[in-house]
């Protein structure tokens, strides 16, 4: 049976520059993107302190009364290829459930969907890319993989501060090492 990792989860605050240093200073995280969808005016930092995981906490500086409801207070669940992602989609979809939105961000392929009680929840899973975020482009998970991969591939190189996956995660290991304790 899958297994998926629960990696990451995102909230909502008021002062983002006042929350971005808590947690710099309190809990060691390192800001690995930050700033706003073109669509939406608000401002997100994503912050880890996993080299491997692009963000493990996502925060988004906006009064969540004027937000986008999709934009944070989530939880997100990594899977291991897009094969899993299809079989998690048919479990959600076997409980009578929805999915909202399958979107690449370039770093990963994801769809989002509410649980019964209505938290909204993200199933992904990596790709080999990395891009600045945030990112979000639709793509149909019913394409065969390699589809997939090449028009995920297309987008990444396409846009700027494209790097591999690998690539970016020894950036992020050199800057999460070089944080002061």
């Amino acid at each position: 049976m899958i297994k998926p990792q629960l990696t990451h989860v995102g909230i909502y605050v008021s002062d983002l520059d006042k929350m971005r240093r808590f947690y710099e200073q309190i809990f060691g995280l390192t800001v690995t993107d930050e700033g706003g969808p073109p669509d939406f005016h608000l401002n997100m930092v994503f912050m880890s302190a996993d080299p491997g995981e692009h963000h493990q906490f996502v925060m988004v500086g906006a009064d969540p009364e004027q937000a986008a409801a999709n934009m944070a207070q989530q939880i997100s669940f990594l899977v291991q290829s897009l094969d899993e992602m299809r079989t998690m989609r048919g479990r959600i979809e076997a409980e009578g459930l929805e999915i909202k939105r399958m979107v690449t961000h370039g770093n990963a392929w994801s769809f989002y969907f509410n649980d019964p009680e209505d938290n909204y929840i993200e199933v992904y899973a990596h790709t080999p890319w990395y891009i600045p975020q945030p990112v979000g482009v639709p793509f149909d998970l019913n394409l065969s993989n390699d589809e997939i991969m090449a028009q995920t591939e297309a987008l990444c190189r396409a846009t700027k501060g494209f790097a591999s996956s690998e690539d970016r995660k020894a950036t992020m290991r050199a800057m999460m090492a070089n944080m002061p304790q």
